[in-house]
């Protein structure tokens, strides 16, 4: 995969709101990288409306900490497909036995 350009991440603009890196793109968007995908490692920052991407140079240490009430959207998917899983199952069982 080919990157457009490497950029520091001093470089990049932050929302702390959003906890989001923003860093302008030539098409006239911006790439975006999460805070929690940099901390997961992640280095690519894409943009949203064109092809390119952009590799983020950055040491974890100088990340902002996520913050403590951050809640990881995936988990609480992952919870919401195993309820409906859960659900599925036993409503499955109900109809068989009834059957």
């Amino acid at each position: 995969m080919s990157v457009y350009e490497e950029v520091e991440i001093e470089d990049l603009d932050y929302d702390p709101v959003k906890l989001v890196y923003t860093y302008p793109c030539p098409c006239g968007d911006k790439f975006q990288i999460t805070l929690e995908e940099l901390w997961d490692g992640e280095d690519i920052a894409l943009c949203p409306s064109c092809t390119l991407r952009i590799m983020v140079v950055y040491d974890e240490e100088d990340l902002p900490d996520l913050p403590d009430d951050y809640d990881d959207d995936d988990d609480e998917e992952e919870k919401e497909d195993e309820n409906v899983d859960d659900g599925l199952v036993t409503k499955t069982k109900s109809l068989s036995l009834d059957g």
